[in-house]
């Protein structure tokens, strides 16, 4: 299972995704990205990872494709940062280009 909730500051949208990233809910991290997209009002659009436990293969390419539209990252622990390190070099990104750290420096 997993739960996704919008939280909206003044200068960004952040999708926090917690749980288990797989099918049959990887479909709604589509949705959520697509519709949080609209009216951003100039801020920017973020991914929450820090509290997904699981990523299973369909996971990943809802990632990928995500990371093709331009998405950015919040994450913490080795295997998501090792998964989305492998995604952005099937993307052709790297890695610190596609986080966005929080109260500190990018470490990566």
């Amino acid at each position: 299972m997993v739960r996704i909730s919008i939280i909206d500051t003044a200068s960004k949208r952040t999708l926090q995704v917690e749980g288990k990233l797989a099918e049959p809910w990887t479909s709604e991290l589509e949705k959520a990205w697509t519709n949080a997209s609209y009216d951003l009002q100039g801020r920017d659009l973020a991914i929450d990872l820090r509290n997904v436990t699981v990523i299973s293969p369909e996971g990943e390419n809802t990632l990928l494709q995500l990371i093709r539209s331009g998405a950015k990252f919040t994450c913490r622990g080795v295997l998501n940062k090792h998964i989305l390190r492998q995604l952005a070099r099937k993307s052709g990104n790297r890695l610190r280009d596609m986080l966005v750290i929080e109260g500190s420096t990018n470490r990566t």
